[in-house]
């Protein structure tokens, strides 16, 4: 088992800026792929970004390309996201996810966090 914790959402103005973290704990964490999807209220969840095992991969969706940045530290077991200019069409739940495949599909991942609000609103 992996287990995943999110923190770092909150209230913040459209164009404001909040760093996402989830932490893992359990088996290897560097032997996963990780990744963060949203789901807004009435939506279905949808794919952010995800980065690889190693870091030398990330991929976004263009919704957030060029705003989001997907990181993570293998030592420190976390993986980050820093949300920039930040839209009122951000706001949602957000969860990391944790799998074997850097792909998008969140029904590749296997583990998941429970989630944390971001809500973007003046």
């Amino acid at each position: 088992q992996l287990q995943l914790v999110e923190s770092g959402g909150g209230l913040v103005q459209p164009g404001g800026s909040l760093r996402l973290s989830c932490a893992a704990s359990g088996r290897t964490f560097s032997s996963y792929a990780m990744g963060w999807f949203r789901q807004a209220p009435g939506k279905e969840r949808e794919f952010v970004a995800a980065i690889s095992r190693s870091s030398t991969g990330t991929l976004y969706s263009d919704s957030v390309k060029g705003r989001f940045t997907i990181s993570r530290d293998n030592a420190k077991n976390t993986v980050y996201l820093q949300m920039n200019s930040l839209k009122p069409e951000d706001t949602a739940v957000y969860y990391c996810a944790a799998g074997r495949l850097f792909i998008k599909a969140g029904s590749t991942y296997e583990y998941w966090g429970q989630g944390t609000q971001v809500t973007v609103s003046s």
